[in-house]
C-alpha cells in the first residue's frame, strides 16, 4: 500500500517509492537524502512534516510532502509455539478481528496473518501452525520450518505453556539458534499457579538470554508487558541471542538443567476441572459426559438455528427483501425471460427457483443459521479442550471400523459441513485410513442443513420416521465400514494424541474462528448454491430436465418408488444436498417416499463442493472408488426399502 508522506503515522517508517513533482523539486529533495528506495521515519507534523533519515532530520512543507509517496514499512513478527499452548488466543489479543487466513503455498495447511500498531509502528503478525519441533514430522511442522527458514522475520515470539515447561523448551532452544530477537511468553500462568508450578522468570530469562514474560492470554494479564517488550525490539533495545547450535541430546540435557534451576512444583489437591479431565476419559463417566455434551450441542444448534430463521430471517425475506427485490427487478428488467430467471415462476422463496429468490434464500435463510450455531458450538468445545477426550473415548469403536479415535473429529465436523470434515481427514496418517474415513463421513454424517431439512420433511409424519432415517443411515455406514475394514488391506496405526487441559475459552478468539469459517462458507459454498439454482432454472426452461426425467424415470419410479418430479431434485443434489431435500417438501410425498428419498439423497453422491475438495485431498482413483461404493449402497438400500416399507 503506497500513501502520501503526510499520511504516515508519527514514528512510523516508510520507504520512498516516488516523488510526483517537477525535476527541480526531486533534485532538491535528493540532495537532502529523500529519494526513491530510501527508508525514512516520520517524527512530527505539527507544522511542516519532519522526517528522520539516518542520523539527520529534514522538514518539508505540508504541500511538498503531498508529492512524496511512501510505502509504510512493516515490522514482521512470527508467533511460534506447540499445539494447544494458547497461541491463537495471544494472536487474537494482539490483532483483534481484522485478520486473513490462507493456505501456505503448495500445502493445505492454514496460517493466519494480522497486524497491530506498537507505539506508531505497524507490525505484521503471523500465527505459524503449531509445531513441537522445526525438524518436520508432519505437514504443519514443514510449514513452520518454511517460516523459520525464510529469513524475513524481525522478531520471533515463542508462546510456551507454563504448566508444561520442559516439553515446550525444545522448540524454544531451536528458535534461539535462528539468531533473531526472541521473546518467550509463558502463557497459562494462572493455570500454572493453580497446579503448584512455580517458575523463576528472571533466572529463566538469564539462562536463555532473551526476555521472558508471564501471560494469561484469556484475561489479557501480561499483554501490556508483551507489547512493551515488542516495542523495545522495534527500537533495537533487544539484541539477537548468541546461542550456538547443539545436538538433540544436548538440547534435552540443557532443558533438564533449566528445569531444575528455574522450576519448582508444589503439591496441591486436584481442582474440580482436573477431576473432570480424568472423568472425561474413563469409560462410564466419559460416555455419560459425552452423551450430555452431544445432546446439549445438537439441541442448542437446532434451537438457535430455528430461532434465527423464525424470528429474524423469515420476517426479513418475506416482508422486506422479497417485496423490494420483486419491485426492483420488474422495473429494471421488463422482460419476462429475465424476470423468470431472476425471480422464478412463483412467489414462494422455496418453490420459485429464481436466482435472486431461491438462490439467495436457501444459503442465507436455510443453511447459514445452522452453520452459525454449529460452528459456534464446535469452536466452544475445541477451545475448552473436550474434542481430544471424545477421540480417546471413541478409539475402541473406531478401530473396529479400521480407524482410530482421531477419526471422530472429521466425523463431527462433517455433521456441520462435509467440506471441513474432508479437509480434517489430514489428521489420519495412512491412505487406507483416509479412504475408510471418507466413505464413513459421506454415509454416516448428514451435514447440519441436511439434517434440518430431513427433520422438517419428516416431522409432520412423526418423530419415529426421523429416527428411522438416521438409524438406517448409521447402520448402513457401520456395516459398510466393517466389511471394507476386512477387505481393504493394511492396518490402522495406534493413536498418539496430546490431551490439553480444560480451559476457559477466549470469546474474541472464538468469534474470530467463527467468522473465518462463515466467510469460507459465504465465499465458497454460497455461490455454488446460487449457481446450482441458476443451472436448474435454465435446464428447466430449456426442457433438459424433462428429457433427463424420461431417461431416468424407470430407475426413479420403478426401483425407488419415487414420483417423476424427484428426478430434477436428485440431479440438483450433486450441487447442494440440503437444497434437494428441502425441495422435496412441495412435492407432498407419502411417508414411505419421503424416507426413501432422504436416505437415497444422503447416500448416493456428495455435494459438488465436497466432491472437488475430496478430489483435491486425494487421487481421482480413490474418489471414483468411493463414489462407486456410495452409489451402489444408495441404490441397494433404496430398492430394499421400496420393497420392505
Amino acid at each position: 500500500m503506497i500513501i502520501r508522506l503526510n499520511k504516515l503515522e508519527n514514528n512510523q517508517e516508510g520507504v520512498v517509492k516516488n516523488i510526483d513533482k517537477s525535476v527541480g523539486l526531486r533534485l532538491r529533495l535528493e540532495r537532502l537524502g529523500i529519494r526513491p528506495g530510501v527508508t525514512l521515519r516520520k517524527i512530527s507534523d505539527v507544522g511542516p512534516v519532519v522526517v528522520a533519515i539516518g542520523n539527520s532530520q529534514v522538514a518539508l512543507g505540508r504541500g511538498m510532502a503531498e508529492y512524496v509517496f511512501v510505502e509504510p514499512k512493516q515490522f514482521r513478527a512470527l508467533l511460534f509455539g506447540n499445539p494447544n499452548v494458547g497461541k491463537s488466543v495471544v494472536f487474537s489479543r494482539l490483532t483483534g478481528m481484522d485478520v486473513v487466513s490462507a493456505n501456505y503455498a503448495g500445502t493445505t495447511v492454514e496460517y493466519t496473518k494480522g497486524s497491530l500498531m506498537v507505539d506508531g509502528h505497524s507490525v505484521e503478525l503471523i500465527d505459524v501452525p503449531g509445531a513441537y519441533t522445526i525438524d518436520p514430522t508432519c505437514v504443519a511442522e514443514e510449514v513452520a520450518r518454511h517460516f523459520y527458514d525464510d529469513g524475513e522475520a524481525d522478531v520471533l515470539i515463542n508462546v510456551v505453556d507454563a504448566t508444561n515447561l520442559e516439553r515446550n523448551l525444545y522448540l524454544t532452544l531451536q528458535l534461539l539458534e535462528k539468531k533473531v530477537p526472541l521473546i518467550v511468553v509463558l502463557n497459562k500462568w494462572d493455570s500454572a499457579r493453580h497446579k503448584g508450578v512455580q517458575i523463576n522468570i528472571p533466572q529463566l530469562s538469564k539462562m536463555l538470554g532473551v526476555p521472558v514474560i508471564q501471560l494469561v492470554a484469556v484475561t489479557g494479564e501480561g499483554l501490556k508487558e508483551l507489547r512493551g517488550t515488542l516495542n523495545k525490539v522495534i527500537q533495537g533495545e533487544v539484541v539477537p541471542p548468541e546461542f550456538k547450535p547443539i545436538t538433540h541430546q544436548e538440547r534435552w540435557h540443557f532443558i533438564g538443567h533449566i528445569s531444575q534451576e528455574v522450576q519448582k512444583v508444589v503439591h496441591k489437591h486436584p481442582s474440580f476441572l482436573e477431576r473432570l479431565e480424568i472423568a472425561s476419559v474413563r469409560l462410564h463417566s466419559g460416555i455419560a459426559l459425552a452423551v450430555i455434551v452431544l445432546a446439549i450441542s445438537f439441541i442448542s444448534i437446532r434451537v438457535v438455528g430455528e430461532g434465527l430463521i423464525t424470528y429474524i430471517l423469515d420476517p426479513f425475506f418475506n416482508h422486506i427483501y422479497g417485496p423490494a427485490i420483486r419491485l426492483l427487478i420488474q422495473k429494471v428488467f421488463p422482460f419476462p425471460f429475465l424476470q423468470h430467471l431472476l425471480l422464478g415462476k412463483t412467489p414462494g422463496f422455496m418453490e420459485s427457483f429464481g436466482v435472486l429468490t431461491t438462490g439467495v434464500y436457501i444459503p442465507l435463510a436455510i443453511v447459514l443459521p445452522y452453520i452459525v450455531s454449529f460452528y459456534f458450538i464446535l469452536g466452544l468445545w475445541e477451545d475448552i479442550g473436550y474434542l481430544p477426550r471424545l477421540a480417546v473415548l471413541s478409539d475402541r469403536i473406531m478401530h473396529r471400523l479400521g480407524l482410530h479415535g482421531h477419526a471422530i473429529i472429521p466425523l463431527i465436523l462433517s455433521c456441520g459441513c462435509k467440506v471441513p470434515g474432508v479437509l480434517s481427514l489430514r489428521l489420519l496418517e495412512s491412505q487406507r485410513e483416509k479412504f475408510l474415513g471418507l466413505i464413513l463421513l459421506l454415509m454416516a454424517a448428514p451435514c447440519i442443513p441436511q439434517t434440518a431439512m430431513i427433520v422438517s420433511l419428516l416431522s409432520p409424519f412423526g418423530a419415529r420416521y426421523v429416527a428411522l432415517v438416521f438409524i438406517i443411515l448409521t447402520g448402513v455406514a457401520l456395516i459398510n465400514s466393517v466389511v471394507l475394514n476386512m477387505i481393504v488391506k493394511g492396518k490402522s496405526p495406534e493413536m498418539i494424541l496430546e490431551i490439553p487441559s480444560y480451559q476457559i475459552p477466549h470469546f474474541a478468539t472464538l468469534m474470530r474462528k467463527l467468522w473465518l469459517r462463515l466467510k469460507d462458507f459465504l465465499l465458497n459454498a454460497a455461490p455454488i448454491i446460487v449457481l446450482g439454482v441458476f443451472v436448474i432454472n435454465v435446464l428447466e426452461m430449456l426442457g433438459v430436465l424433462n428429457l433427463a426425467g424420461s431417461v431416468a424415470r424407470p430407475f426413479v419410479v420403478t426401483v425407488l418408488g419415487l414420483p417423476e418430479e424427484t428426478i430434477s431434485i436428485i440431479l440438483l443434489g450433486f450441487l447442494r444436498k440440503d437444497i434437494s431435500i428441502a425441495l422435496l417438501i412441495p412435492l407432498h410425498l407419502s411417508v414411505k417416499q419421503a424416507v426413501i428419498a432422504c436416505i437415497f439423497l444422503v447416500l448416493y453422491l456428495p455435494c459438488l463442493a465436497t466432491f472437488f475438495v475430496a478430489l483435491k485431498e486425494s487421487s481421482w482413483k480413490i474418489v471414483v472408488k468411493v463414489l462407486s461404493i456410495t452409489i451402489t449402497c444408495a441404490t441397494v438400500v433404496g430398492a430394499l426399502l421400496h420393497v420392505i416399507l
